[in-house]
């Protein structure tokens, strides 16, 4: 993070599309051909629920291994056997995996999964006859309890095998796993692409559609598909136009536009020049394309970061609440007015929400747009608003915010509509604002705890914050959202630019 810091300081901020999307790229692939006719595609977040899924069963069909012994063969159940079951599920578990038969769809065929569940299966009554033949059973115990074992496992294995299988082939559960596609040309090229995709691809891809400025047989305009990006969500956008549109320059202009989406950007390699070689190329189904911009955060991520979110701000509700009380309580006293303060705000996606803080300015003050942004000495401020600001207390019921999904714990800051940099709003002071929209927008955030917050006075403070932002977005983890969290409560609470 302290490379961004030092650009910033020396007047050179990368805020290029390189350092945003290409520095983010997590998953090593989309698609893989399985042969001429059929192509699979790794979805996100299919693969880590199945293996859930597998641990699940096996300590379900342990369980109940262990009772039925228990019933009818050993009342009186010995720790060996007992040890030998749980080293067991340990094998299976810690059994090098072959993720890739969990592509869609050979998630959903016998003869893959087959392949996937046999070995883990076959070492893990392995792993339970030897535990069993160290403690001194005899060999045909040993034998056939791995055998029952075996049974047990395979059955549980099967069963949720054959309800996964079902739900994957429902018409709601297949397309909302499928690719959701956009190509960017309107030429030959773009339109032959379309047309595999439609007939050969539509199990595991969903053409959106092609987009053009120049017109002629598209379903809309770039701008059009950005619009299209927020209101639907899409998870893959290709450029495939004609060289003689512009070759790579053109590619970068459209990279550009499409800076602030949620998607991951690809282009056909005959677009990009010799001195680009270092850019990743994957297989996409049937196609190599280069890849140009990931989504900063992959849908495991993001169930990672949400499941983090609601458990941390649940705790943090429970714990503060009487804090709560007590200045809602305060605020009721000191002035006439509600307690709590809805201002509409832009965040994830560029999508508007409201945010929801204690008022700590008068009523018939009150600024909801923020066409004037809080100054140090503000007269609209009440005498409890004054100090709910300087300890950061008017920022907790935004843990509701949190808990309905509309905000994360920890993320660039979310700006009101009308907020201005150097007189001019935000989007247009600088045109990289954008991309700070393509996380969730937080409570705190790496910005504030390196003393960006406050009144954004001139560009280089709206420069500094979004450098900053951007940093955080490349370094995502839950241990950096567990580094800011706590940083917050240290730096934060007694900040001078708090106001």
């Amino acid at each position: 993070m302290s490379e961004a810091l030092r650009q910033l300081k020396n007047g050179e901020p990368d805020l290029s599309l390189s350092a945003v999307g290409e520095s983010t790229i997590r998953r090593p692939h989309m698609g893989r051909q399985v042969d001429d006719n059929s192509f699979s595609y790794r979805h996100p977040l299919l693969p880590q629920i199945v293996i859930l899924s597998d641990a699940v069963s096996v300590c379900v069909a342990v369980m109940a291994y262990i009772a039925w012994q228990r019933m009818y063969d050993m009342p009186e159940l010995s720790g060996e056997f007992v040890l030998a079951n749980i080293m067991a599920a340990g094998g299976f578990l810690l059994f090098p995996r072959n993720v890739p038969l969990l592509d869609i769809p050979d998630v959903t065929r016998f003869s893959a999964q087959l392949r996937y569940l046999l070995p883990p299966m076959l070492f893990g009554a392995a792993v339970f006859c030897t535990v069993l033949l160290l403690l001194s059973w005899p060999m045909g115990a040993a034998l056939g309890r791995g055998g029952e074992w075996l049974v047990f496992v395979a059955i549980m294995l099967a069963a949720e095998r054959i309800v996964g299988t079902y739900l994957l082939h429902t018409d709601a559960i297949a397309r909302r796993l499928a690719c959701r596609v956009a190509i960017i040309g309107a030429g030959p090229q773009a339109h032959r692409m379309a047309a595999r995709i439609n007939t050969r691809m539509q199990r595991t891809f969903r053409l959106i559609g092609l987009f053009d400025d120049g017109g002629g047989k598209v379903d809309g305009t770039v701008e059009d598909l950005v619009v299209r990006a927020r209101e639907e969500g899409i998870d893959a956008v290709i450029m495939n136009f004609s060289p003689d549109e512009g070759g790579q320059q053109h590619v970068m202009d459209e990279l550009w536009r499409l800076r602030g989406m949620l998607a991951d950007v690809y282009v056909v390699p005959t677009l990009m020049t010799d001195d680009c070689h270092g850019w990743p190329v994957e297989r996409f189904g049937p196609f190599s394309l280069t890849v140009l911009q990931r989504r900063p955060l992959s849908e495991w991520d993001m169930m990672q970061k949400r499941a983090f979110d609601i458990t941390v701000g649940t705790l943090l509700l429970v714990a503060l609440s009487p804090v709560l009380i007590v200045v809602a309580v305060a605020i009721k006293l000191d002035s006439r007015g509600p307690v709590l303060f809805c201002q509409p705000r832009q965040g994830y996606n560029n999508l508007y929400f409201n945010v929801f803080k204690f008022r700590s300015m008068y009523t018939d003050m009150a600024d909801r747009d923020a066409a004037r942004q809080t100054s140090r000495t503000d007269p609209r401020v009440t005498r409890v608003g004054r100090w709910i600001r300087r300890l950061s207390i008017d920022e907790l019921p935004q843990l509701f915010n949190v808990l309905r999904g509309e905000m994360s714990l920890v993320g660039p800051r979310p700006h009101a509509p009308q907020t201005r940099a150097g007189g001019q709003l935000l989007h247009e002071a600088m045109e990289e604002y954008v991309a700070r929209h393509r996380v969730q927008p937080g409570i705190t955030g790496w910005a504030q705890i390196n003393g960006s917050r406050g009144e954004l006075v001139t560009r280089d403070d709206l420069c500094r914050r979004v450098v900053l932002d951007l940093e955080y977005i490349r370094a995502w983890s839950i241990w950096l959202d567990i580094k800011i969290i706590f940083l917050t409560v240290k730096r934060e609470i007694f900040s001078r630019n708090a106001f």
